[in-house]
């Protein structure tokens, strides 16, 4: 098992909104290195839900991929602000996961606290100037970021 790291901002889709729905498609990703990253999950991975653009940010919770290998429907779409017109349903260039809620941290993450805890090396997320909205997580770096998150470690 693997386990990420994917950002999204709460005024667009929350935990809280994932929780609700019970499982979503990680639509929109843009990026080709967070594509890549998209197309190497497995079902059963794990992700940490980070809440981005907001105050504070940081991760509040966790979901499982549970569908990989999608394309992203939002390309093919010309009225979505995703849409790419170079991408075809014969040839799609954007490739998506589907996520389902596990759950949500009784102590979310904020990120002076995850600075406080990894160097960029190992959490990519605290890295000076880092846009990038999925990303891989070392499972010794997941490991205490579940602890803290549950309230069993306080950092």
């Amino acid at each position: 098992m693997n386990y990420w790291l994917m950002k999204s901002e709460p005024n667009v889709y929350s935990l809280q909104d994932l929780q609700r729905d019970r499982q979503t498609i990680w639509d929109g990703v843009r990026n080709y290195q967070a594509r890549n990253f998209l197309r190497s999950m497995q079902v059963g991975d794990l992700a940490f839900f980070y809440h981005s653009n907001t105050v504070p940010p940081g991760i509040v919770g966790l979901m499982q991929i549970v569908q990989t290998a999608l394309d992203d429907p939002t390309q093919f779409d010309p009225q979505s602000k995703y849409y790419d017109p170079k991408s075809t349903p014969a040839q799609p260039r954007w490739q998506t996961v589907q996520v389902e809620y596990v759950e949500t941290f009784t102590q979310a993450l904020k990120l002076d606290q995850l600075r406080q805890q990894f160097s960029p090396e190992a959490l990519w997320v605290v890295r000076p100037g880092n846009r990038l909205s999925v990303m891989p997580v070392p499972e010794v770096v997941a490991a205490k970021i579940l602890a803290i998150g549950r309230g069993q470690d306080e950092g």
